[in-house]
Parts: structure tokens; C-alpha cells; sequence
């Protein structure tokens, strides 16, 4: 943990919350069970992000399976583990082991195939997958990926005590663990004890949500429940955003440079035309992908 203590930002005019929404309960990869929070209906309206989706349970039935071979084109994923271990390998000959409180941040470019199955019989696996556009530039760049232990990652907390894991972006002068010039991506993780305040400022064109995982919170009167995301609105006037923890309570605070590109998303591949898309399975079917 690097600092201890440190004030809070100064927000003057806090963004307020657009809507709440439900995500949908569906199942990914060979059977896992998740909540897809934020689909493809929302991916214009949350440019640049394209995905969220969080799993849990301690099931083993829910999750054993993982993600077998999958391809991807166009973006770029970010795994979150909460809790459990993720075994994943991909084309290219990478290979590693998430575990609780990692992050694997993975630039899909011109093409990957790669698999995540969990290491683990019995226990909670609980975790969030990010996806991230890429500029229509960026989008046939080489694969990158890397891997982030718990302990890679900038933690820092207030004087509140809320503990704050920064993940990509920058908070309170703490720089994350990735930034992306382009996308300006925020990604936080907060722990906020019961009764406390965090604030935290963001540009006012940037599109902004946030996903309580953990117990209540409220922002500007309105309350947010468990396991919804709520849309931040946009707004010349406001700087930033002040969350108050109603129970002791954790979130995901997401943010972001909206591209306003073209967005045409077909399954595994996120491209900016129809054709490009068609290529992408052009180029999977001949092996070109990797």
C-alpha cells in the first residue's frame, strides 16, 4: 500500500446518476454463469467501454468449465479477480495464473486466441471481464498482454479510510497500473467503510459508471443497490463525483475518452465496418489470426 492518509479530492459540483441498471444473467465460454452488466446496448452511451461482465459463485458448477479457445480482434480485456485462480494461455505461447486480486490486461490488436480455465475444485471464484475499444487505428496493432499480482497494483487510502486499489488512470496523484493515451481509461476498485465519503474528479466529456458489488451507496440523494451499475450523467458543469458508502460497501468506478467511432461488434471481434468483420473470420478460418 503506497500512502496512507491522503485528503480527498476536491469535487465542487458532483455528477449525478442518469439511471440504474440491472444487468442480465447469461452464461459465457463453456457454461459459466455471469452477469453481463453492460451489453451491447449501452456501448455507444458508455463509448469507450464495450463490456462488463461480473461473475461469483462458489458453485463449482457455475464456473469449472472456464473459457475454453476463443478468438478476439479490435480491443482489449481486462480481467479482474476478486477471488480464485485463472490459468490462461494463448496463442502466441503466453501463459500465467491470476489469482485473487490480479489483473491480466490483454490488447487483443489483429488477433489472438487464447483460453482462461480456473485452477481450482471448490471455493469462491468471483471477478469482473472490462472490454475496452481501440482507436480504428490501433485496432490491427501486435497482441500485448501482461499480468498484474495484487501486489503490482497502486493501493492507496483516504482519510476517510476508503481504500483504493488504481487499476488504470490516476487518482489522488496515484498513478495506476496502466494508462492509455487515447482512451483515458479510470479504473477503480473502492472499499468505502460504512458513512464515508470518496471523491474523485473526471473530465466532463468523459462517460462515467460505477458497479456496487458490495452493499449500498448513494451519490447526490439517489440511492444505489447491490449488484447494479449506475450511469453517470454528462454535464460541462460538473468536475467529478462524491459517493457516499450507506453500508459498508465496494465498487468499481469506471471512466473513460469516448472515441466516437463506428462500432460494429460481432460476437469475439469489435471493428469499426461490416467488412472488417468479415475479415476477421476470414482470417480465423485460414489461420491468419494469430
Amino acid at each position: 500500500m503506497e500512502n496512507i492518509g491522503l485528503p480527498s479530492e476536491s469535487v465542487r459540483h458532483s455528477r449525478t446518476i442518469e439511471r440504474i441498471v440491472a444487468g442480465q444473467a447469461t452464461s459465457d465460454g463453456a457454461g459459466v454463469k455471469l452477469t453481463r452488466v453492460l451489453n451491447q446496448s449501452l456501448q455507444h452511451r458508455l463509448d469507450p467501454f464495450l463490456m462488463l461482465d461480473a461473475f461469483g459463485s462458489d458453485d463449482p458448477g457455475d464456473y469449472i468449465a472456464g473459457f475454453p479457445d476463443h478468438p478476439h480482434r479490435g480491443f482489449e480485456t481486462i480481467t479482474y479477480m476478486i477471488s480464485g485462480k485463472m490459468r490462461h494461455r494463448d496463442s502466441a505461447g503466453h501463459e500465467g495464473l491470476l489469482e485473487s486480486g490480479g489483473v491480466q490486461w490483454m490488447t487483443a490488436g489483429r488477433g489472438v486466441i487464447h483460453s482462461e480455465i480456473p485452477e481450482q475444485e471448490k471455493g469462491v471464484m468471483e471477478g469482473f471481464q472490462l472490454w475496452l475499444n481501440l482507436l480504428s487505428q490501433d485496432k490491427m496493432a501486435p497482441p500485448w498482454y501482461r499480468d498484474f499480482s495484487a501486489a503490482d497494483l497502486p493501493r492507496f487510502v483516504t482519510q476517510e479510510g476508503v481504500v483504493v486499489t488504481v487499476i488504470a488512470g490516476e487518482s489522488h496523484g496515484v498513478t495506476g497500473a496502466v494508462t492509455r493515451e487515447s482512451t483515458n481509461p479510470l479504473y477503480l476498485d473502492l472499499q468505502l467503510p460504512e458513512g464515508t465519503h470518496f471523491k474523485q474528479q473526471l473530465p466532463a466529456d468523459n462517460n462515467a459508471f460505477l458497479y456496487a458489488y458490495r452493499g449500498t451507496l448513494e451519490i447526490v440523494g439517489t440511492h444505489v443497490p447491490v449488484q447494479r451499475m449506475a450511469i453517470l450523467e454528462n454535464s460541462p458543469e460538473t468536475d467529478g463525483v462524491d459517493i457516499k458508502a450507506l453500508t459498508n460497501t465496494r465498487l468499481l468506478l469506471i471512466a473513460g475518452r469516448p472515441l466516437h467511432e463506428t462500432i460494429v461488434q460481432y460476437g469475439p471481434f469489435v471493428m469499426n465496418t461490416r467488412e472488417e468483420i468479415l475479415q476477421a473470420f476470414e482470417d480465423m478460418k485460414e489461420g491468419r489470426l494469430v
